[in-house]
């Protein structure tokens, strides 16, 4: 199980979740969390990563604030001070840096965080060597990545049915990013809602779906 901690956040702290193997090392991954901020689902999702040997620190975006109904949701995703989260996870980078002694992390996240995963790819070149976004949403208008800043893998889960970015928005992104030479794969999920992988929600889960999503994920993290 893990623990809450605070980090060097740019001069100020930032509270977070991290989990640790029991070995107490491994590769860095930076977990960024849905829209309802740093919850149980999330948490638990870095005790994962924590036992396939991944040191997890999942920055707690909100500083605080976990919603439950989606209107409020949008809100707090809306109002998110997009400079604040970049030091956030600019901060859980170093950190993780720091714990596992390499210079390369991976990241993951879904939903809000799938975007933001993307954004920390483009703005952390340097240090991300694979990104895993999970039907990731960008709906910030000042927060599209420099795609051409990217230097690592990207590994991306995009549901069927997912209303905020399917297979359309996905098939666009990918075109560019292979216009651009980069190393980016996106498997679509046939049938699958938007946040097929959160057990929590039973309207949307899928088993089948949310495990083959985590042995591809395992397989790309193996590149950090």
């Amino acid at each position: 199980m893990g623990q809450m901690v605070e980090f060097s956040s740019n001069g100020g702290t930032a509270p977070g979740y991290l989990a640790e193997p029991e070995s107490g090392s491994g590769p860095g991954l930076v977990l960024i969390q849905e829209w309802w901020g740093l919850n149980s689902h999330i948490k638990a999702v870095a005790d994962r990563f924590a036992g396939e040997g991944f040191v997890t620190l999942a920055p707690d975006l909100y500083h605080g604030t976990v919603v439950e109904e989606p209107d409020e949701a949008g809100k707090e995703m809306m109002a998110l001070n997009l400079a604040q989260a970049a030091k956030d996870l600019s901060g859980a980078v170093e950190l993780l840096r720091e714990k596992s002694g390499q210079d390369k992390v991976g990241v993951a996240g879904f939903c809000m965080g799938g975007g933001l995963t993307l954004t920390l790819a483009a703005q952390r070149p340097d240090a991300v060597s694979v990104a895993v976004p999970f039907y990731g949403v960008i709906p910030w208008e000042n927060a599209q990545p420099d795609w051409s800043a990217v230097e690592g893998t990207i590994v991306a889960h995009i549901a069927e049915k997912d209303g905020f970015f399917g297979p359309e928005a996905a098939a666009e992104l990918a075109n560019t990013l292979d216009g651009l030479g980069k190393n980016a794969t996106f498997h679509i999920y046939d049938d699958a809602e938007h946040a097929f992988f959160n057990d929590e929600r039973p309207e949307v889960y899928h088993a089948e779906h949310a495990a083959t999503a985590w042995d591809r994920t395992l397989a790309a993290l193996q590149a950090i």
